[in-house]
């Protein structure tokens, strides 16, 4: 082993909190990168990470005691420029291993060690020969003139595209690809040539499309804030448009996946380019595909869930955070991350406009906009003309309600479906009843590994457990007392749906909840066959209230909306009413006036009439109010510490060692809340406790967990459970 052999620091993946060093292999003779992956030896195993600087002044770790790097891995570097400094900065502010964060940035194929190997679409399109053919003179051959033609109309077309235009079209292009009229490709698929008609702006939507494309030439944050309705999606489309005519590239986030379809689909009506799509549906390949395109600007668009805000791009131009409140855009296991919050700080180190768009800002964007770092744009009429839906709360008090829709909802539904509207029910709570209990007993169902019941799944005629997953067969017997009277207590979708096929025999019934989607396609499935007016009354879970559009549902009923005015978690309310608001925007957003009823044991709550007779501005900027006076988020800032063992006692033995350790910096202004166990302490077999850090200065949290974490790394209590740390956390439990 040469001594000159240069040293450098490795990010590699693994739970510890430090940078490794490694001698470069005595083969390599290129000039090395930051951001280049390598293949190192850790721990008996080979492991891929990425290289983050050369160590000119030597290791910590003796010489004698490095080992070398068994290969490096790429040409160049793939992580690198301003995306680099992201991670760094994203390490540092989560306090997460900057290993594990690295590895978040990287494509699963390319976290195992793959190459950058692009497949792409098979893409079809009309060869030279085909130019000077008449299409009229494939008169016999009428599957080939049809293809033809689309080609000459669409110019490229996948296979994926192909199966939705011309079904049956395999033997036919077999044919042309013979007769020298058309070629084949590997290439990012295209979305459809001016096949939307580009949508008149009004005058509030054009103010906030010129206003942000005046900041496109540095870091802008803006908050769109838009009513249900009103067309943002329209201005992400315009102000998209100009970016690309300037040559650079859009990244776009949504919170879930549920909501990728729709989009994408107006992103390709609107532009005939690649759009690189990335989120947990696609394959290991398909995932590469997009990150390769992406990462060398052939796609100017990019799609996808929260782990796209590290995606690599050749020339970002501006980032889109659709549903900038939804929860689902902060990881909530592993790297606890918000993708919002680091797509802020992207837009910052990229010097791009960042467009955050929502009907029900959160307080912390709104805090921003008040403190003067964001600026807010108005969207407050509904597209189109359409007019804002008629809430109206009612009191379901003493009222008979059979498995949880009351006679008065049954009476409003029966009227909108009678003139032809579509009526949506939401509840957001699947199964069929959240309890089984015995009526002799009072045994109930629970799940042996959490605190929780297990869910009665009646139609596979299953016990499901929400939390851990665990899946047992239906009792027929209570093994307590062996009686026979079980009784399912409380309702979810899949009661809600019987009882209204029951009600309503004539109409048809659609289900969208995690249970019904589970088969690939089969959520856009449903959603087309509401469009096409196959389903008049719509049922389900938030996967049916966020962003989709659905132009005749005239009456939506929320049959359980009340659990956030009486939850311990601060953020509850406010979550309820984002609820409320995105659920009631689904109702009337075309030319047919609609009406939300919201069906509630509690009409008089302050906060619930505060919503439904001010909206959601005077309510949010009450709930501000209440915020600062309780000194909770975004007036402090918060770490939540999570410590789980299968051992009762060891979770609260160990978050007390951590207590005693952090009080003894005696930081002025932070304040320790707990240990105490989690809300629900047992969960998957093992017992969990938190402990809550609590400063009205985000730098004084920052600085106490400097100095802790490595302590905490060195404690064998630490060992001896399962810990983790949640900068900003948005659950409590």
């Amino acid at each position: 082993m040469s001594s000159r052999q240069p040293i450098w620091s490795v990010a590699v993946p693994s739970p510890l909190r430090r940078r490794f060093d490694y001698l470069l292999p005595d083969d390599f003779t290129a000039v090395p990168r930051p951001g280049q992956r390598v293949e190192v030896p850790f721990g008996g195993r080979q492991l891929v990470g990425v290289l983050l600087q050369s160590l000119n002044k030597g290791s910590a770790t003796p010489h004698n005691k490095l080992k070398s790097m068994v290969r490096v891995l790429d040409e160049e570097a793939l992580l690198g420029g301003t995306l680099f400094r992201l991670l760094e900065w994203s390490s540092r502010y989560y306090h997460h291993p900057i290993g594990e964060v690295f590895s978040v940035a990287l494509p699963t194929l390319l976290r195992k060690g793959g190459d950058l190997a692009y497949r792409g679409q098979r893409c079809w399109q009309l060869s030279d020969a085909a130019l000077e053919v008449d299409p009229e003179q494939l008169k016999r051959a009428p599957k080939q003139r049809q293809l033809l033609s689309l080609l000459i109309e669409h110019r490229v077309l996948s296979d994926r595209q192909l199966n939705q235009h011309a079904k049956g079209w395999q033997a036919a292009m077999r044919l042309l690809r013979e007769k020298g009229l058309v070629v084949i490709e590997q290439q990012p698929e295209i979305g459809q040539v001016a096949a939307e008609e580009v949508k008149e702006l009004n005058s509030e939507q054009s103010i906030a499309v010129n206003d942000v494309v005046s900041g496109l030439s540095a870091f802008h944050p803006f908050l769109l804030n838009g009513v249900t309705g009103s067309g943002k999606t329209e201005v992400y489309l315009s102000i998209a448009e100009k970016v690309i005519e300037q040559g650079r590239q859009v990244l776009i986030l949504v919170p879930e996946i549920g909501l990728t379809p729709q989009l994408v689909t107006r992103f390709q009506q609107r532009f005939a380019v690649p759009i690189a799509l990335m989120h947990s549906g696609l394959s290991d390949q398909e995932r590469l595909d997009s990150w390769m395109i992406a990462r060398d600007g052939r796609a100017p668009l990019v799609i996808g869930t929260r782990s796209a805000v590290f995606a690599q791009m050749k020339n970002l131009g501006l980032i889109i955070v659709d549903e900038e409140h939804d929860g689902s855009l902060k990881q909530q296991d592993g790297f606890r991350y918000s993708a919002r919050d680091v797509a802020v700080m992207r837009a910052r180190l990229e010097k791009v406009a960042i467009v955050l768009g929502s009907a029900t800002p959160s307080l912390e964007t709104l805090y921003n906009v008040a403190q003067g770092r964001y600026r807010e744009l108005k969207l407050t009429q509904r597209a189109g003309g359409a007019k804002p839906p008629k809430i109206e709360a009612l009191d379901v008090r003493g009222q008979y309600m059979e498995h949880g829709i009351s006679n008065a909802l049954i009476t409003r539904m029966r009227q909108h479906l009678g003139k032809s509207g579509q009526v949506l029910l939401f509840l957001n709570r699947r199964g069929y009843s959240p309890t089984l209990l015995c009526h002799d007993c009072g045994w109930s169902a629970e799940c042996q590994r959490c605190d929780s019941h297990m869910v009665l799944h009646q139609r596979e005629q299953r016990l499901r457990c929400h939390h851990c997953g665990k899946d047992e067969r239906m009792v027929r017997v209570c093994p307590q007392c062996k009686s026979e009277q079980l009784r399912s207590i409380g309702q979810g979708t899949e009661r809600i749906e019987e009882a209204l096929q029951h009600h309503f025999p004539e109409y048809s019934i659609v289900r969208i909840d995690r249970d019904s989607t589970r088969r690939k396609g089969s959520l856009q499935a449903m959603i087309d066959g509401v469009h096409e007016g196959k389903h008049q009354i719509l049922l389900g879970t938030q996967m049916l209230a966020k962003g989709h559009h659905f132009p005749n549902v005239t009456l939506v009923g929320i049959l359980d909306a009340e659990q956030g005015l009486f939850s311990a978690d601060y953020r509850a309310v406010e979550r309820m009413a984002q609820q409320i608001l995105q659920v009631a925007g689904r109702a009337g957003r075309a030319q047919r006036p609609g009406t939300v009823i919201i069906q509630t044991h509690h009409p008089e709550h302050p906060m619930l009439r505060e919503l439904l007779e001010q909206g959601y501005t005077k309510f949010s900027s009450a709930l501000m109010r209440e915020r600062k006076e309780t000194e909770m988020p975004p007036f402090t800032a918060l770490a939540l510490l999570r410590a789980e063992s299968t051992d009762q006692a060891l979770p609260q033995c160990f978050l007390s060692e951590v207590y005693q350790l952090a009080a003894a910096h005696q930081l002025p202004d932070v304040l320790l809340l707990g240990p105490v166990p989690s809300p629900m302490e047992r969960r998957a077999g093992r017992y969990r406790a938190q402990l809550l850090i609590q400063t009205p200065q985000r730098g004084a949290l920052h600085r106490l967990l400097e100095r802790l974490l490595p302590q905490l790394e060195k404690s064998k209590l630490g060992r001896k459970v399962r810990w983790s740390l949640d900068i900003d956390p948005i659950e409590m439990y």
